[in-house]
């Protein structure tokens, strides 16, 4: 019986050629041999199964062989490359670095390092997983990856590039490789099926490209199981059924549920998926991802974005065209934030339902009409205004009042009947003079206020205030935060035009201590001192001068230090007594 080897190992790519989905990569490894112009370290990083090993030791083999083809790739014929493919090439060392990942083991490495090769030019390390090495190691090794000898070239490959120092990272030509396109998985497990003899529905090669989620390496091994269950013919109906895979009817008979507001069916159906062992969150996740499918599918720039097979994106985009956009942007909401919360649910199924049936109403909504008819209530006719004259007496209108003015007795007219009338019904009347008189008043009490506002926040101030302000601000400090009161009581804060208060250090710590309390200090100046028009600067000077030095707040070293310059006994007392500062 021979031994069965898996899908990954026995497709695992031998050339540049055979790698899929690294194209940009695998071209600019090719150049560098060509032009020869090779690094002495490299890093290949990026997703899970994607052929950064692989690449690296296609590298590895390529540089060493005696005998390239035109096209740059190994000859496999040669001593050094019949030596790889037998798995005993003295010039390719591999490494883990998860379980070798200790300084001694790096000093192993470097030990081998200085062998130089016993067959062809080159001796390649291959460091895999190197980010699992301690921090102690990492620092090892540098001055080796540095400045390696002629003949040794080291490739580090990891799928966590953001836990490598970056010492490391610098010393490094960076390979960034990508997930792995569905078209190109499908591609590549078609030329596999064929080689296998096995048959295989596009669809389900699909399937098994998006379980895969962009890694080679990983839809081989589906590839795999599914031959052995379905007995080498690969349908649709079989991979749903082993991958535990929510099949797009379902998806595609909710939306039209969604679309005719049908809820007692969307609910049905929801039930079944439940009775199938899939858990509600991956229900909704799938949910939400349908809907961004269709929504891609509105347009034809964006249909490439959709990755599924043939059949199915016809779908797609049939019930794309029967879907408003808006109807799309509700329903990708709905279920994102049922996504979101549906940890914190107590009542999972519910919550779920509680969405589906948001959902089923958004079209009912829609259906709803957007304004609602008013009666209309006719507006009451008013009479014709009066003509006034300036000696006539008139009654003037106004919104709750109306104002009596003087009219000659001579006019006795049929309006005075109508102005008369309004008058007794008009309390209390008051002239336009009186009026004109009170807005006036009114004008000018606005503007005084306006006016003692902006006094109130232009009051001048001195610079004995500003110190004193500043002390009652330093005081709040004292006991709780000790550095920061020294900080304040230690600086020299100064007076300058346009209400600008300078403030002095001696060093670069005191203000940055300072500064993390300058606002605060600031908005405590300006309340005080009654003056909104107040700005700090701060200023370090390694000297004080004599007049800073008199506005400075001393600490109680301070004091202390002086009068030990006037009687030296007290530094002697201090120690010999072992006093400090209470």
């Amino acid at each position: 019986m021979d031994n069965f080897v898996v899908s990954a190992r026995k497709y695992r790519p031998a050339s540049f050629d055979m790698v899929v989905g690294q194209k940009a990569l695998t071209a600019t490894l090719k150049n560098s041999i060509k032009n020869n112009h090779l690094a002495h370290a490299y890093l290949f990083c990026g997703p899970r199964g994607v052929g950064k090993t692989t690449c690296a030791r296609i590298f590895a083999k390529t540089i060493n062989c005696s005998a390239l083809t035109p096209d740059y790739n190994a000859c496999d014929k040669c001593d050094s490359c019949v030596s790889f493919n037998t798995s005993r090439s003295f010039n390719i060392h591999e490494l883990d670095a998860a379980s070798n990942n200790s300084v001694e083991d790096i000093r192993l490495l470097i030990d081998k390092v200085r062998i130089p090769p016993q067959m062809g030019k080159y001796s390649v390390y291959i460091i895999d997983e190197v980010h699992m090495l301690s921090a102690a190691a990492f620092n090892s090794f540098l001055k080796t990856l540095e400045e390696p000898p002629a003949h040794a070239i080291f490739i580090l490959a990891t799928t966590e590039k953001h836990k490598i120092i970056p010492t490391i990272l610098s010393r490094c030509q960076i390979y960034d490789f990508v997930r792995i396109k569905i078209e190109d998985i499908v591609e590549q497990l078609q030329f596999v099926a064929k080689n296998e003899n096995v048959t295989a529905e596009p669809e389900a090669l699909g399937l098994i490209a998006q379980k895969a989620d962009g890694a080679m390496r990983d839809a081989l091994s589906i590839f795999d199981q599914l031959v052995n269950f379905s007995g080498g013919n690969i349908t649709y109906q079989n991979t749903l059924a082993n991958l535990n895979v929510l099949d797009y009817d379902f998806y595609f008979n909710l939306t039209d549920c969604f679309l005719n507001s049908d809820v007692k069916k969307a609910l049905l159906i929801f039930n079944e998926i439940l009775d199938k062992g899939f858990d509600g969150q991956h229900f909704i996740s799938g949910l939400g991802s349908h809907f961004r499918d269709l929504l891609v599918c509105k347009d034809e720039a964006t249909v490439q974005l959709l990755e599924v097979g043939a059949s199915i994106k016809q779908k797609y985009l049939n019930q794309a065209a029967a879907c408003e956009q808006t109807f799309l942007y509700q329903a990708m909401k709905i279920a994102n934030e049922c996504n979101i919360n549906y940890k914190l649910s107590q009542n999972k199924r519910f919550h779920v339902e509680l969405s589906l049936l948001k959902l089923s109403y958004i079209m009912e909504e829609k259906k709803k009409p957007d304004n609602i008819e008013v009666p209309v209530v006719p507006e009451k006719k008013t009479s014709e205004p009066t003509i006034i004259k300036p000696d006539d007496k008139q009654i003037i209108a106004t919104e709750n009042k109306q104002v009596e003015v003087n009219l000659g007795q001579d006019k006795a007219s049929d309006n005075d009947s109508v102005i008369q009338r309004q008058v007794e019904n008009v309390t209390p009347s008051i002239s336009i003079n009186q009026l004109i008189k009170n807005s006036e008043e009114e004008k000018k009490k606005e503007e005084s206020l306006v006016a003692n506002s902006i006094e109130k926040k232009l009051t001048l101030f001195d610079n004995e205030q500003l110190i004193d302000n500043l002390k009652s601000f330093s005081s709040q400090f004292e006991k709780t935060k000790p550095r920061l009161f020294n900080a304040l009581t230690s600086c020299s804060p100064t007076l300058l035009d346009d209400f600008a208060v300078e403030v002095s250090f001696i060093n670069d710590l005191q203000e940055s201590i300072f500064n993390d309390v300058k606002f605060d200090f600031l908005e405590f100046l300006k309340e005080n001192l009654h003056n909104n028009q107040i700005s700090i600067v701060t200023k370090i000077e390694s000297k004080l001068d004599d007049k800073q030095l008199v506005n400075r707040l001393y600490t109680d070293d301070d004091k202390f230090k002086f009068m030990c310059t006037q009687n030296p006994d007290l530094a002697v007392m201090k120690d010999v007594f072992k006093l400090d500062f209470c």
